[in-house]
């Protein structure tokens, strides 16, 4: 046969009785509607119960290598009976050729494939498994066998290499999760660009409860037990204070048929659904923009702030390598997002509750869609059900309500359920006094106009510590308008972040708000308001601000409608429960032909967690800074399928990985700062979260 155009080549790889062979044979027959497809099973080359490295061999160069230049394989099949070689054979190489068995995608195939799927499945079900398939004549060369495949993979992490790993179990491997997952890989998009252009769109249910529950009882009673579980929290509405730029709190997990989970770490998105765990390997905006590239569905008028679901969760600071900054590792994810398919919508200035689902429409015997809007039907009157008792005064189980905060400063906070950590410092005040200066230094010499330094606080935490619990000790003390409790496993997000990063509404308005100028508030009434006025009055407070101001006029302009970019409030003063600061709005409107992520991407990280210019100041901090930041100082919320989108910075935040809290804060340095009293600020931003822990600032 003369060389034809090269076919996809798909391997199915796992141990034996993972349950290859099924989902090679039924994932072939989802693909051949629309293309031609060929399937190779590995156990037909195997030269004996002996010989899987060699028929990985064989495999290789006389079945992948002519299939991969688009020629007929001709190989040499094992006759089982015999014990010997048997006769010759041809695969043709179809548009899409799947290969499945033991060692489909070892190191030496892989760079040949252009998937790999493999299957983990439990060693008892899978020897129970490949015993009833193959019959007792198995059973006698099963450690034999088992034996080959762990020698081989102790120096081959193909499950580590997978483009798609599915956690099997018998009858439950699902072959539309698996081809669902492949959709997500960009190199075979031209190939399945039917199967994705016939992707059911959404459709969104809201239904709309005249009540207004407590949102910390109404989070436990939902998600409390949920293992990944966002709540953006307006805690400054909901404790009843001037909802001054937010008054709209929303929570949902990643639960449900069509929930998911999204991580992103040093190039790679990982996407969990369900069982089914697919890798996108490139830069994770360009992921975010391939699924939140359009409007999906259409949101009711009366659902505040454009929310119509999607992914909701957290944004690291090194993400700036996709920014124009250097490539800094982290312990914590890039990225960490759930797609939340159901979820609550909290607007606390009309006092309404949003109950929100999404289904797909479901065809006749669409058995997957009508399950899917079965549970989205039951999550909501589950959901129904727990606000009209709250709302009733029962309280929900082991949350008792957050109501009730004094009309002021900063209210009492619980006392810790747990001995208090001890945090220490990363910098001592010496060092940090140092990098002020040399920060100067290099302002000095032209390098940068403003450059906003941070440390790090960390500790231990103690067995008994709650995060959630946390959490509400931190809302209590700190109300602010973009609180964000986030739970992703082991990782969790305390914020009582006052600062909007980046909004994009679904109509395509743009909104930065950045917070430059801090004073800790003043228990004396008098005392407070001269504080007060001496922030509005600063001029180093108001040339940071003004310096921000410009470096995210310029963010925005990249995707701005001309002429509609404008300064909408200047060095304002905002009042919180521990702090004045000083907010500046800038406003501008999206070009309708503009992708909404990459005008997020031209303004991340926030310019107020930087300074100007932006590309080189980040490079100065990553020689002052002497560690990553992590999750502090990026930004989370929500990308809608709306396209709304609303970011907040992430600062005043306690962030949980394992058993490691840390707390980054820091200042912005200009050529006349007081390295001492850039010191003070320190402290004064660590004041609100340590002291809702019972903790002490570590002097």
């Amino acid at each position: 046969m003369q060389p034809a155009d090269r076919p996809v080549l798909i391997a199915v790889d796992g141990r034996s009785g993972a349950g290859k062979t099924t989902l090679a044979l039924e994932l072939a027959a989802l693909l051949r509607p629309h293309r031609s497809v060929g399937v190779f099973h590995l156990e037909d080359i195997y030269p004996g119960w002996n010989g899987l490295e060699d028929g990985r061999r064989r495999y290789r160069e006389t079945v992948l290598e002519p299939l991969s230049h688009g020629l007929s394989a001709r190989w040499t099949a094992w006759n089982w009976t015999a014990d010997e070689d048997g006769e010759r054979r041809v695969t043709e190489p179809a548009e899409v050729v799947i290969l499945e068995g033991v060692g489909a995608a070892d190191a030496a195939a892989r760079r040949l494939l252009d998937a790999v799927i493999w299957i983990e499945a439990d060693a008892g079900q899978r020897r129970t498994r490949a015993i009833a398939r193959d019959g007792d004549g198995y059973e006698p060369y099963w450690e034999t066998w088992a034996g080959q495949e762990e020698e081989w993979l102790a120096g081959d992490d193909v499950a580590g290499a997978a483009d798609i790993v599915v956690q099997d179990s018998p009858d439950l491997l699902s072959p539309s999760a698996v081809l669902r997952a492949l959709l997500d890989l960009p190199q075979l998009e031209p190939l399945l660009a039917l199967e994705r252009s016939h992707l059911p769109r959404p459709e969104l249910q809201v239904e709309r409860l005249d009540s207004c529950p407590d949102s910390a009882a109404l989070f436990q009673a939902l998600y409390g037990a949920s293992s990944h579980a966002v709540w953006l929290d307006s805690s400054n509405a909901a404790a009843g204070r001037t909802a001054d730029r937010n008054a709209v709190s929303i929570m949902a997990d990643g639960g449900g048929p069509l929930g998911a989970l999204a991580e992103h770490r040093a190039g790679t998105t990982t996407i969990t659904r369900g069982r089914v765990m697919v890798r996108i390997r490139g830069p994770f905006f360009r992921w975010l923009d391939s699924v939140w590239s359009e409007a999906a569905v259409e949101l009711p008028d009366d659902v505040p702030e454009g929310f119509a679901l999607g992914w909701i969760g957290a944004l690291g600071y090194e993400l700036k390598r996709e920014a124009g900054g250097n490539d800094v590792a982290a312990p914590t994810p890039d990225a960490a997002l759930v797609f939340a398919a159901r979820g609550i919508v909290l607007d606390h200035q009309r006092q309404r509750t949003f109950l929100l689902t999404l289904t797909h429409p479901a065809g006749r015997g669409d058995a997957a869609a009508e399950a899917a809007a079965s549970e989205a039907a039951e999550w909501r009157e589950q959901a129904r059900r727990t606000i009209g008792a709250l709302a009733a005064g029962a309280p929900a189980a082991g949350a008792p309500a957050d109501g009730g905060e004094q009309d002021g400063r900063a209210p009492a906070s619980a006392a810790p359920a747990s001995e208090p950590p001890a945090f220490t410092l990363r910098d001592s005040r010496a060092s940090y006094l140092d990098k002020v200066r040399r920060a100067q230094a290099e302002i000095t010499e032209g390098n940068s106009y403003e450059i906003c330094l941070t440390t790090e606080l960390a500790a231990e935490a103690s067995p008994g510590l709650d995060d959630l619990d946390t959490y509400r000790a931190l809302r209590r003390r700190n109300p602010a308008p973009f609180a964000t409790y986030l739970r992703f496993g082991d990782l969790t997000v305390a914020s009582t972040s006052p600062e909007r990063f980046m909004s994009i509404r679904a109509d395509g308005w743009l909104r930065a708000e950045p917070i430059k100028g801090t004073r800790r508030r003043l228990e004396d009434p008098e005392e407070d308001a001269a504080i007060r006025a001496e922030l509005a009055a600063s001029p180093k407070d108001r040339a940071e601000n003004i310096m921000i101001v410009d470096l995210l006029r310029n963010d925005l302009s990249h995707y701005a409608v001309p002429g509609t970019l404008r300064v909408s409030r200047l060095c304002a003063i905002e009042s919180y429960a521990t702090v004045h600061q000083m907010v500046s709005t800038i406003d501008a409107q999206l070009r309708p032909d503009a992708s909404r992520a990459e005008a997020v991407a031209a303004a991340f990280p926030a310019g107020s967690m930087t300074g100007a210019p932006k590309i080189s100041t980040m490079e100065i901090l990553d020689r002052l800074e002497s560690g990553p930041r992590g999750i502090y100082s990026g930004a989370a919320g929500y990308f809608s399928l709306s396209g709304a989108s609303d970011l907040s910075v992430v600062i005043r935040t306690l962030v949980r990985h394992g058993s490691r809290l840390s707390l980054g804060v820091g200042g912005a340095i200009t050529a006349d700062s007081d390295p001492a009293a850039e010191w003070d600020e320190v402290r004064a931003k660590a004041f609100g979260v340590l002291s809702a822990l019972g903790a002490d600032f570590p002097d």
